[in-house]
């Protein structure tokens, strides 16, 4: 099979259940299993614990042990199993041991399937990382749109059945050729040269994961507190899912052109660029409180969210060596897209109670900062002589 065919085809498959799980798996527990709200957000936060710190120890350590096609296969195994013992689960007790165990598991295909699509652009074998990652945007939105009509029809409990049902189709595509760079499983002598400290030896790197941190986690806001305030400001019951997926809609029209119209921007205009757009959608949300401007903000998500996932793994293909692309893979999804998060998710939460929209001024904490230094490193980029 055509290697962009394949990477496509991972991206819509995973993205499928992502968009099936990080929506909508909170409320399938509190109306199915008759937890409490409290408990299910204390259940969310350990499995988010959970999940940074598989990303930053566990995932490094077995993309250095055994083979990307391999670790694929481990983890959706893995999570199959967890998702299967949600089934008996009804305590407390049970559904946090469950959630753990998939938060050990699943995760991990996020920052495999990034690290894969950067071994294969580095190889030579994918042509175009964002047409690929498109089509993961694409598999999380319309699985949004059609798992509601069934939910609707069927009830919450066929969450569970549609993300089992997910997890099985992203397990059968491992039957499938793959690229055989994929199949090769790591040298020892190699992976033993090669620790995570080095990473941050690399020219930039360091100064390139704190911009991105700060970015990523500047939508901690919008990601736990969107929905309601979006009730706060009364738009209509019917549209809140279709104007929470504006922001999709426009990350997959941005990694449909990124190749094409972005390749050569560097990437410190780049991270320059997503900064601005995040300072400014947080700005709009806060000055004009009303469900007209929140839709236009959402656009923003191309730049705040998409273009800065994208300067990072320009910066990992270009600069990061194959065999360290997992290690910086695991730093960037247990730093940017786990932990921070978490961190910034409870000052949004203090905010809120005060007022709704100085959560989300708030956020500018983080994408100033985050400017300042994206103008930084690009002065830097073009002064050979100097490394970060």
């Amino acid at each position: 099979m055509n290697t962009q065919r394949w990477m496509s085809l991972h991206f819509f498959s995973f993205f499928l259940t992502w968009g099936i799980f990080l929506p909508y798996w909170s409320g399938w527990m509190i109306q199915t299993k008759g937890i409490s709200v409290s408990e299910a957000s204390l259940i969310m936060s350990l499995g988010l614990v959970a999940r940074g710190l598989s990303t930053l120890f566990a995932f490094p350590y077995l993309s250095a042990k055994v083979s990307s096609k391999r670790l694929l296969n481990i983890m959706a195994i893995g999570t199959l199993v967890a998702i299967v013992y949600y089934i008996p689960s009804n305590s407390f007790v049970s559904l946090l041991i469950a959630t753990i165990i998939l938060h050990l598991f699943y995760p991990i295909l996020m920052p495999a399937l990034d690290s894969v699509a950067g071994v294969l652009v580095q190889s030579k074998q994918l042509q175009h990382y964002g047409r690929s990652r498109q089509w993961g945007s694409i598999g999380f939105v319309s699985v949004g749109m059609v798992l509601t009509i069934f939910t609707g029809w069927f009830g919450d409990e066929i969450i569970l059945w549609a993300l089992l049902l997910g997890i099985i189709g992203f397990m059968s595509l491992q039957f499938m050729q793959t690229p055989d760079i994929l199949a090769e499983k790591p040298s020892k002598n190699q992976t033993k040269k090669e620790g995570i400290l080095q990473l941050f030896r690399i020219k930039h790197f360091p100064l390139v994961l704190i911009i991105v941190i700060l970015l990523q986690a500047a939508h901690a806001t919008y990601y736990n507190y969107g929905y309601i305030f979006l009730q706060e400001i009364q738009a209509p019951t019917y549209l809140i899912g279709f104007i929470i997926n504006i922001a999709v809609i426009a990350e997959i029209i941005f990694f449909s052109i990124a190749d094409k119209k972005f390749d050569k921007f560097s990437i410190g205009a780049l991270l320059t660029i997503a900064a601005i757009g995040s300072s400014a959608r947080w700005i709009l949300v806060f000055a004009f409180p009303n469900v007209i401007v929140f839709c236009i903000a959402q656009t923003l998500h191309a730049l705040s969210f998409a273009m800065a996932h994208y300067a990072f793994m320009k910066y990992l293909i270009q600069n990061i060596p194959h065999l360290q692309i997992a290690k910086a893979q695991g730093i960037y999804s247990a730093l940017a897209l786990s932990w921070s998060t978490a961190i910034f998710t409870i000052l949004g939460g203090y905010l809120y109670e005060i007022e709704p929209r100085l959560s989300f001024i708030g956020m500018i904490l983080c994408t100033i900062p985050a400017m300042l230094l994206a103008l930084m490193y690009r002065r830097l980029e073009n002064r050979k002589d100097i490394s970060i």
